[in-house]
């Protein structure tokens, strides 16, 4: 019945939007004449309606909404413009039925000369060349991309001089570029003014753009999100608009949140858990200073789940670095393949963020009860693997991220690196001691419109004394491993098809996949995961259990709406259909 919903909700995907374009008033649309442009970048300049390829059973007719039928003639005239053809000229004939425009685009201006001088390495940016065809839009461009490169050495007082003068008669144009880079820019103080019930120091501690380092406009934009990110204010401007001999100071103007309290409900579904009901609450600007507390609840038929949390920033400056502390204490009962884990759990940390850099560190406590399912308890050999019992772990653990990404909700190019490392204190006779670490990379290139990904993860458990509890060791499926399984539902890998409900002592994981945009905001996807799970520690040579798949992405402002299905390469009939909202890569 799941599977049949899923399929109903694909379907009717294209039924919605074949629906919602009927809705729309509109006329067919032909173009006729000497365009010189295909008409397929007209319609794109025209915003003409063309062929959805999700309505593959119907021959869609180029339209155009009847609305934007007076604006035709001057958004036609700027589109020539811009592309350097000022004589072209349009008839428009629009009647009940349709819309025919003929276009004779006539002769366009040609660069007859380009005069450049420079003082910055920038000459490579101008790509126009002579006898090309002038571009506005373009010599607007080359412009900016000059400004950026300066701004991004650290050049903000250039004096820079673009002009372009066009001999209408002659139908020529020449260019020219001067420069003048100036000195090295460097930031000044950091100006705050906003603040109420927030120390001034922890805005500080957030300052990217330090006082007397190189002038970096991706230094600007680190201090936004880091102070933004605090959860405190309403707003958050930044300016570096104001300079003094080459010093630019950072105002930061700030508006605390005047609705503390954030509540997020509802009812969902998860690809592993099933249906389940969540809910949670965040205090922002807890007691001032831009502390955060808050508790998260969720239930459903194979987890229920209670966290309570606080959070302060700059708990104290080291060095100038502010150094954050946190605390998370709860409840989870979770359902694994053929154990049941109930676990009490508490742990503290304290942490740096500073630009790509992500530094954690801290001490855990966990009680956790492992309890067999049923069809454990039949069979005396698996009671006994599983190491059903309770357990009490005590362990200090250390979380480093390393993210180059150009963006983290839908990145494009850049890499990702973390490590994480937990270390189990013998700290009594029968307690467990252990050393588990979780290494991960990430590698994201796009060509023109493809983008193609990886990501690579490593897994090692070491039992030092006694037994650890089966759910401390690696378990793969879902989303971020192997698509054609649940989540963690494969254990140690038997072979190219089969496992165990045990979990794994080391574990390695490498997916690729690549996505190429198909109509507006929507991509497709394709994907391969390779998983192998061993029930030795530091052992490589298990068998590796493949999958591949396709899936959709429906990009949204919080981030690509992703549906995949994976099959097993070696057993088709072996499948999974994941929903996730985010980037797992």
């Amino acid at each position: 019945m799941l599977n049949f919903m899923k399929f109903l909700f694909l379907l009717c995907v294209p039924l919605i939007l074949h629906a919602q374009e009927n809705n729309n008033t509109s006329l067919p649309i032909k173009i006729s004449g000497k365009a010189f442009f295909h008409e397929i970048k007209l319609f794109e300049a025209l915003d003409v309606k063309t062929e959805n390829p999700l309505i593959f059973w119907k021959d869609e007719v180029p339209s155009l909404d009847k609305k934007l039928l007076p604006t035709l003639p001057q958004t036609l005239k700027s589109f020539y413009d811009s592309e350097g053809f000022y004589d072209a000229n349009f008839t428009i004939k629009e009647n009940n039925s349709s819309i025919k425009i003929d276009i004779k685009a006539g002769k366009p201006i040609i660069i007859k000369d380009i005069n450049i001088s420079v003082d910055a390495n920038v000459t490579s940016l101008i790509t126009f060349k002579k006898s090309d065809r002038f571009r506005a839009k373009e010599f607007v461009n080359i412009k900016q991309k000059i400004i950026d490169t300066l701004l991004n050495d650290g050049y903000c007082s250039y004096d820079l001089d673009t002009k372009a003068y066009i001999d209408l008669e002659k139908h020529t144009a020449e260019l020219r570029y001067v420069l003048k880079k100036g000195g090295i820019c460097t930031f000044g103080d950091a100006n705050i003014v906003g603040l109420e019930s927030i120390d001034k120091e922890i805005i500080l501690s957030r300052v990217r753009a330090k006082k007397g380092e190189r002038f970096d406009p991706k230094k600007v934009e680190q201090t936004y999100t880091s102070v933004y990110s605090l959860n405190s204010f309403d707003s958050v401007l930044i300016s570096v608009d104001r300079k003094f001999y080459n010093v630019v100071p950072v105002d930061i103007e700030l508006h605390e949140v005047t609705n503390a309290y954030h509540f997020e409900g509802g009812v969902g579904y998860d690809t592993y858990i099933g249906p389940r009901i969540h809910a949670s609450l965040i205090k922002k600007n807890f007691y001032g200073n831009a502390q955060q507390s808050g508790i998260e609840l969720s239930w459903s038929k194979k987890e229920q789940l209670a966290i309570g949390k606080y959070y302060k920033p700059a708990l104290f400056i080291w060095w100038g670095y502010g150094i954050d502390f946190g605390t998370e204490f709860g409840y989870s009962n979770l359902e694994f393949r053929g154990f049941q884990e109930e676990k009490g759990f508490g742990k503290f940390y304290l942490e740096h963020n500073e630009g790509r850099l992500k530094l954690r560190t801290g001490l855990a406590l966990e009680n956790i009860d492992i309890t067999s399912e049923e069809n454990l308890k039949k069979d005396e050999t698996l009671l006994q693997a599983v190491s059903v019992g309770n357990f009490l772990l005590f362990y200090p653990y250390v979380q480093l991220v390393y993210d180059a990404r150009d963006n983290k909700l839908n990145p494009k190019y850049g890499y990702y690196l973390s490590v994480s490392v937990e270390y189990g204190l013998d700290y009594k006779p029968n307690a467990t001691s252990y050393i588990k670490s979780l290494f991960e990379a990430r590698y994201i290139y796009t060509f023109d419109s493809l983008t193609l990904s990886s990501v690579g993860k490593l897994g090692i458990v070491d039992e030092k004394t006694n037994a650890l509890p089966e759910s401390k060791r690696f378990f793969a499926g879902g989303s971020f491993s192997n698509r054609a399984y649940g989540f963690n539902s494969i254990g140690v890998i038997t072979s190219k098809t089969t496992d165990t409900i045990f979990g794994a002592s080391t574990w390695e994981n490498l997916s690729f996949e690549a996505n190429y945009p198909l109509f507006d905001k929507i991509y497709g996807a394709v994907f391969n995961d390779n998983t192998m799970l061993n029930d030795t520690t530091d052992d490589f040579t298990g068998t590796i259990m493949s999958s591949a798949g396709l899936g959709i992405r429906y990009l949204t402002p919080i981030g690509p709406f992703k549906v995949d299905v994976g099959v097993n390469v070696n057993k088709p009939s072996q499948y999974g259909i994941s929903f996730q909202i985010g980037q797992s890569f």
